[in-house]
Parts: C-alpha cells; structure tokens; sequence
C-alpha cells in the first residue's frame, strides 16, 4: 500500500526541531540518504519522521509528489525497492518512508538490503521501526550508508525533559518540570503535542507556570512499576496508594500483573532473610547476581530487610498469598481495593510499626491470625 501518509510537512520553528539529545549512529551525517528512525516510545518515533521529511521534502513541495509513505499490512516491499530506484519528478529528491519495519523478516527484506548495497543519490529513504523486533541485517546495512537515530529519553528522562522544554518557544518556570515528570510518568511521547497546544493557547514565548499548565496536562500518564516497589521500601503509604492507581489506570496493568511485580519484589528480600549476609557483595552472590553487573538490586533487598526486619518479610509474603487468593475470585471486594489494602499493609511493615492484620475482604474476621 502506498500513498501519502499522515507525516506531511507542518509547522516550522523551535518546537518542531528534532532532540539534538537522540542518539545517533552512523556514517552518514547531515549527508545521509537513509535514514532509521527507532524508538520506544511510536509516537515519539513518528514525530521524527514528520519532521524529517518536512525537512526533506522542503517548504511548499507537493508532497503527493515527492513523498512516498509505505504503511499498513499490505506492503510490498519490492515496491518499496522500486520506489527508492525511481528518480525524483519535478524535483530534486525522492522521499521514500517505510513504516513499522520491524514487522519483515531479513528474508522478506532481501530487496530492501540489495538496494542499500549501492542506494540511489537521489532518494531519501527514512526506516521508522515499530511492528516487532528490527532485521539486524537491517540495522547494520543501514548504519553502512547511512544514520541511525534512537529517538526518546532512554534512561535520561529528566535531561530529555529539561533539552525539550528549552527547545520549545516558550518559557518554563521552574517548577514545571517537575510536575511534567511526574504527571507524564513514562508517557513522555505526549509532550510534544502539549507543548504544541500550550503554543496555541499562549502564543510564541510565553511564561509557562504551573498554573497555566494544569488545564492542559489531562490525565495522569503511566509510570514504571519500580515507582510502586519504592514507595513501599520508603514506609510512605500516600505514595504507595498514589503509585498503585497510577499503575491500574494509566498503566493499564491487570491487578494480577501489579501482585507479581510485588512477589518479584518480596522474593530476594526472603531469600536474603536468616542467610546471614553481612554486606551487599555477599548479598549479590547469594540473588545470583553475575560479577561485573550492578549490585543495586542486592543493595535494595538487604535495606528494605533491614527496615522490616525477619517479621516483616515473613508478614509480607502472608499478605500477598492472602492477596492472591482474594484476586482469584475468594473475596467479595473489588481487585483494586483488595490490591490497595495489601500495599498500604506492606508500606507500613517493619519494627515499631501496626502490620495491620485485621480481616481479609469480603469475609468474617478469623481467630488465631497475626
């Protein structure tokens, strides 16, 4: 299937520059003529693309024309291959854009890879990834000729925030950030359409401050599931519960999914306790954790242990039995709020503190329990 797609030049100017803090591979440079666009997060991975070939294509060129957007489940790729062969008409250059590689098999890209053998100087293709893992003959053929772009924050989520909302033409109090990160969580492909509305609201240069934020954010975005397991390690119930509805509405996870995160969380914590481990080396070796890699997950387990003590790991795995029998169709209560009982209870465990038996949901109190 080929026809104009959705990626049309638009708006110019500082919001629509790609993140100079994307990482790129490649020989090819600002002389590419192939490009990868590939990314975690599609929506981020799209906007590259638009902006590529707005760039590309340049302004008030047809781009019904000079673009050729290969999209959908129908694609054929020695279309696509002639399409990259097909000198540019009333132009130039040939934009050709593939979407979703990750979706064909080295094999099925056979055409696609003899043709980046020698590619023709006058078209630009762009690979988008998406739909599956990428070819790595793909990859690497790519890379040859051309530049491979990862787009989004990697691990640098705070960095990446900070470079967009300087690039952006408006101006950000301080505080914003902050509250972007938070409420944005892992959805970070929603910024660039906020900024975007914020420029239509406010106009060009305009003061940003929480205040003239809110009204757009909408709802709270997704947020990895170490922002659960560390509210409780840190005893802070309200961010426990905070973490929790955040991870069942805009993290869309099933309550069965959320309790084996935390049995994934409690396990090295009980395989740690009685084992007399005196140091975090020690309690790497004793989780299987190879040398060389990073001892940080030993290093949580052996303080949270300490924080709750051999009771409190011992309360802790009750709790979750508790909690799964109660998922599984045992108590009469809703899954969230069985689910919002069991991680408030494991927030608070550790000397000095209620562990807060008192009667499973849905059923009368038993006698003889903790």
């Amino acid at each position: 299937m080929s026809e104009p797609g959705p990626d049309a030049p638009t708006r110019r100017g500082r919001a629509g520059r790609s993140d100079r803090s994307d990482r790129s591979e490649g020989s090819g440079g600002s002389g590419s003529l192939v490009w990868l666009i590939d990314g975690d997060d599609a929506s981020l991975v799209a906007e590259e693309v638009r902006r590529l070939v707005a760039d590309l294509a340049g302004p008030g060129t047809d781009a019904s024309l000079s673009v050729e957007d290969f999209w959908g489940d129908e694609v054929d790729l020695d279309a696509v291959t002639t399409a990259c062969l097909t000198p540019p008409f009333l132009g130039e250059r040939r934009v050709v854009v593939l979407r979703d590689a990750g979706r064909f098999s080295t094999d099925d890209l056979r055409p696609l890879l003899v043709y980046l053998e020698d590619p023709l100087p006058t078209t630009a293709l762009i690979v988008a990834g998406g739909g599956g893992r990428l070819s790595a003959k793909l990859v690497a053929a790519i890379r040859s000729v051309g530049r491979a772009v990862a787009v989004g924050p990697g691990r640098d989520t705070r960095g990446w925030l900070d470079r967009r909302l300087q690039a952006a033409p408006l101006r950000f109090e301080a505080a914003v950030r902050p509250r972007l990160a938070d409420h944005l969580g892992e959805d970070v492909g929603r910024l660039p359409a906020l900024i975007e509305t914020l420029v239509s609201a406010y106009g060009e240069e305009a003061e940003i401050g929480v205040a003239e934020l809110e009204p757009f954010l909408g709802e709270a975005g997704a947020i990895p599931p170490w922002d659960l397991t560390d509210a409780i390690d840190s005893g802070d119930t309200e961010a426990t519960l905070t973490a929790l509805h955040r991870l069942l509405g805009a993290g869309d996870r099933h309550p069965l999914v959320i309790l084996a995160i935390l049995h994934r969380h409690v396990g090295p914590i009980l395989q740690l306790d009685g084992a007399g481990v005196t140091d975090e080396g020690h309690a790497a070796a004793l989780l299987g954790i190879p040398k060389g890699r990073s001892t940080y997950p030993a290093r949580k387990a052996l303080t949270t242990l300490r924080r709750w003590g051999s009771d409190g790991a011992a309360r802790a795995i009750e709790l979750l039995a508790e909690a799964d029998v109660d998922l599984r169709g045992e108590s009469a209560w809703p899954a969230e709020a069985i689910l919002e009982v069991l991680v408030a209870r494991l927030s608070r465990l550790g000397p000095g503190r209620s562990h807060a038996s008192g009667p499973r949901p849905g059923r009368p109190a038993r006698t003889g329990r903790r």
